[in-house]
């Protein structure tokens, strides 16, 4: 375990080493974003409408977060990104899963209250409930922590008490993205963390896995997001399982109605429950939780979007258009997914995604994360720097 360490601290320092040898101007590297970000999506730099698609990600960033900047910690951490970028290939070296449970735990952070690491707090009061966003039920599933807290520590090596935990959950999901085939996009950072979580609200306010299309339509309109940027935003559910416990009530107790979601065929049922035969899985024992009653506990199983898009695909590793292929086909795991081919603006955009090649979809999708990770974001004198992600710097 040392020797690991060790290994990984050298590997660090020359990543920084080298690093310090490159001098690029704030423009001439933003240019180099913006290339990197096209090439990623298998795009021309050349065409003008994809260039202002990504390019445009900066300008939107800058209008809507004036005290976001790029490369923001060049003075006091000059290789903060650099460090993210390298703990993240050694974490995905061991733990290819990572990049699906950092988004997921980004959607979950930004999504109430915006981007400010709140999801990352423990409760400091001795509580067992109610007090914080990990102990909400949409959030007893997220997984993750361990890799941010590993991230957090390298850094806090280099560059004591100087990067944010919200701003290392932005750029390690962002890399991790890029780790399982997705395309780079650019951020600007000087996201500052949150001192509060919010129990309450991550318990109303977290998109349902049983919601019908209006209310997904609406919980991520109050956060301006449009029926496009909703449809590319979930199309992050193409890497990645979904857990039993999550697709088991429509097998069973769909909207707690005690019997199976009628929408799902009978074979895709049958391929739903080979796949979540977890009868060793304490989520699992005894009759299934509705959705609706928010009571769920981790399962070990899951199913894919390679495995829905058909039964022959076991897994997949892809960041592609399959997810929108198994709507097209009335294959999605769970109700809220296949609930966007029941409204036609959704569904459009659903057939748009799936027949275009991804290139569309890659665009989309980064433009939509780059703004999922500026909402609501704290800076300047605004909030702290966690030393410890799971905990807030004391006032005392």
């Amino acid at each position: 375990h040392n020797t690991m360490a060790t290994l990984m601290r050298v590997f660090i320092c020359l990543v920084v080493f080298f690093s310090l040898c490159i001098s690029l101007s704030n423009h001439m590297t933003e240019k180099l974003y913006t290339q990197v970000s096209l090439e990623s999506s298998g795009l021309d730099s050349s065409d003008s409408n994809q260039n202002h698609g990504v390019h445009g990600v900066f300008l939107e960033q800058r209008q809507s977060n004036t005290d976001l900047e790029y490369d923001f910690y060049r003075e006091m951490c000059p290789n903060a990104e650099m460090i993210v970028r390298a703990t993240m290939n050694q974490i995905f070296s061991q733990h290819k899963n990572a990049p699906a449970q950092l988004l997921r735990l980004l959607f979950h952070d930004c999504f109430i209250e915006g981007c400010d690491a709140s999801v990352l707090l423990d409760d400091s009061n001795g509580n067992a409930n109610h007090t914080i966003e990990k102990q909400a039920i949409p959030n007893q599933t997220l997984k993750g922590f361990n890799f941010i807290d590993k991230i957090k520590e390298e850094l806090e090596n280099m560059c004591p008490g100087v990067v944010s935990c919200a701003d290392i959950l932005v750029l390690a999901t962002r890399d991790g993205v890029l780790l399982a085939g997705g395309p780079f996009y650019p951020l600007l950072t000087g996201r500052r963390d949150n001192t509060q979580s919010f129990f309450d609200r991550a318990m109303a306010e977290i998109p349902r896995p049983d919601g019908n299309i209006t209310e997904t339509l609406r919980l991520f309109a109050l956060r301006g997001f449009n029926e496009r940027e909703t449809v590319a935003l979930l199309g992050g559910h193409n890497i990645g399982k979904i857990g039993c416990e999550f697709i088991k009530p429509r097998l069973d107790n769909f909207l707690g109605t005690g019997q199976p979601d009628p929408n799902i065929s009978s074979d895709f049922r049958n391929e739903m429950r080979l796949n979540c035969q977890d009868s060793n899985s304490s989520a699992n024992v005894g009759a299934p939780l509705p959705v609706r009653s928010r009571s769920m506990r981790g399962s070990t199983m899951g199913m894919s979007y390679y495995q829905g898009l058909s039964s022959s695909m076991s897994s997949g590793s892809a960041f592609d258009t399959h997810y929108y292929e198994s709507l097209l086909r009335g294959r999605g795991l769970l109700y809220a997914d296949q609930q966007l081919m029941a409204n036609k603006k959704t569904a459009e955009l659903v057939t748009e995604y799936a027949l275009g090649g991804g290139k569309t979809f890659r665009i989309d999708f980064s433009r939509t994360m780059v703004k999922m990770s500026s909402l609501g974001v704290l800076t300047g004198s605004q909030g702290q720097v966690r030393l410890n992600c799971s905990i807030p710097v004391s006032s005392t």
